[in-house]
């Protein structure tokens, strides 16, 4: 499987951010096969249609939508590129956290790193052109910087990233206040760390070295749901994305994410959605 690789030469610059909305770069990035990508998208579509698969999710494109789609998300692209209207900022996250002096930057944005709610965001014409021309102005500072660019790009891309994140609390009904202990937060990137090898909650409160109910507590004023909530559905979209693309057995997903028997993975995967490993992997290949 391809996974792109954030190229710094296109940048010019010497930033781990780009925005990019040429001719090319759709054929480039938005390939049909499945693939990855080390860096953050934002896809602003002023215009499109089809649909992309981001990790188990079929996602319709259409008009006046974001999408947000974090490292390492398979991936696929059902679309003719001819007929798409778009720009995409991406980023490394390292540039990010650096850039805010904050590590868990990223993990505050509600729409990355997402696996309860949608990774689009439909918003009117009105909005979507008001990012485009941020990004587009965001794109002049990296093509021809000055003293100041950086400053510039800190303050829009900061108002852009927490413009977009009111919008999508505020159409999926989340809360999107700051909880201040970081307890939330950093428990969502330990998870995408460990989550292969780690999947009992007190093993993340001893990373983070606090009580089981402490984090717990802070997970559910952030997040509305329960730690363990957070982990299963984690822990379930690992175990889809390994029955569609890695071509491995129930036996061999079972044992790599530590389970002692392939039977105790299928009954969690049971429970959870309703169907049995062979009945998900036919519902996704006949497209529902």
């Amino acid at each position: 499987m391809k996974t792109i690789h954030f190229n710094k030469t296109e940048c010019g610059v010497d930033f781990l951010l780009n925005v990019l909305n040429e001719a090319w770069v759709a054929e480039a990035y938005m390939l049909p096969d499945t693939h990855n990508s080390d860096y953050f998208e934002i896809i602003v579509l002023n215009k499109g249609n089809g649909f992309v698969f981001i990790d188990n999710r079929k996602i319709q494109i259409t008009d006046d939508s974001i999408l947000f789609i974090s490292p390492f998300q398979l991936k696929k692209w059902e679309v003719n590129v001819n007929e798409l209207d778009f720009t995409i900022l991406i980023f490394k996250e390292e540039f990010l956290n650096d850039f805010f002096a904050d590590k868990l930057f990223t993990y505050k944005l509600l729409y990355f790193y997402q696996y309860d709610h949608p990774t689009k965001l439909d918003l009117d014409s009105g909005k979507i052109q008001g990012i485009i021309n941020n990004l587009k102005e965001i794109k002049s500072e990296l093509i021809s910087p000055n003293l100041d660019s950086a400053h510039i790009i800190r303050s829009l891309i900061y108002y852009v990233l927490h413009r977009l994140n009111r919008d999508y609390a505020i159409n999926n009904n989340l809360p999107f206040q700051i909880d201040t202990t970081n307890h939330a937060y950093a428990f969502k990137k330990l998870l995408e760390q460990h989550i292969r090898e780690k999947q009992r909650i007190e093993d993340y409160s001893e990373l983070l070295g606090i009580s089981r109910i402490t984090l717990n507590s802070a997970v559910k004023k952030q997040f509305h749901q329960t730690a363990t909530e957070l982990l299963k559905n984690r822990l379930l979209t690992e175990i889809k994305n390994d029955l569609l693309y890695s071509g491995k057995t129930i036996s061999e997903i079972a044992f790599g994410l530590g389970y002692s028997e392939p039977n105790h993975l299928m009954r969690f995967f049971k429970k959870q959605t309703g169907l049995t490993a062979s009945e998900f992997q036919s519902t996704y290949q006949n497209g529902r």
